[in-house]
């Protein structure tokens, strides 16, 4: 005698288990994703750096304020020659108002103003001033970045005025 055993109901497919993911196929997807990453970042920074070697559109503001047709040449020579301090200083001269003129007696050294790509330009202006932002000398600082913003043009350009400390007295856009 035989025993029979009761039939299950028939399933169509076999219960399956999860794939699981190795540890090597993460870490590639992974490694791909940052390196993707890196290339979007060189293209876009990459992108225009034949603009950057170029030493010869110094101070495009200051050269375009001299004589309409004649004497453009003229004028960037000697622009050229002097530092970038001089010549925020002779542009303010030429075109600052009193106060400005006077603010802008107070600065000692002045960086990043010849070299302009319109992506993302800054320039820093250092002055003799004590007290950083919220000291004493906070108008003059803010004079100072106005009289920067006067003189220099850029799409998308940031001006820093530190104190004699490195401290900030303040920044605006040009």
């Amino acid at each position: 005698m035989s025993q029979q055993y009761p039939q299950q109901p028939n399933q169509p497919y076999p219960p399956q288990q999860p794939k699981k993911r190795s540890a090597g196929k993460i870490a590639g997807l992974g490694c791909a994703g940052i390196i993707g990453l890196f290339v979007i970042v060189a293209v876009a920074t990459g992108g225009g750096s034949s603009e950057s070697t170029d030493t010869s559109n110094k101070d495009k503001a200051i050269a375009a304020e001299g004589k309409p047709g004649g004497g453009g040449k003229n004028t960037a020579e000697p622009a050229d020659q002097k530092s970038q301090a001089e010549q925020f200083l002779r542009c303010v001269a030429k075109n600052g108002t009193d106060t400005e003129k006077a603010a802008v007696e107070h600065v000692t050294k002045v960086t990043g103003a010849d070299k302009r790509n319109d992506i993302l330009d800054s320039a820093e202006v250092f002055t003799d001033y004590t007290g950083g932002i919220m000291g004493p000398h906070q108008g003059e600082g803010k004079l100072i970045a106005s009289a920067f913003t006067s003189c220099y043009e850029s799409e998308n350009g940031l001006v820093t005025v530190y104190d004699k400390d490195g401290e900030l007295l303040a920044n605006a856009n040009y």
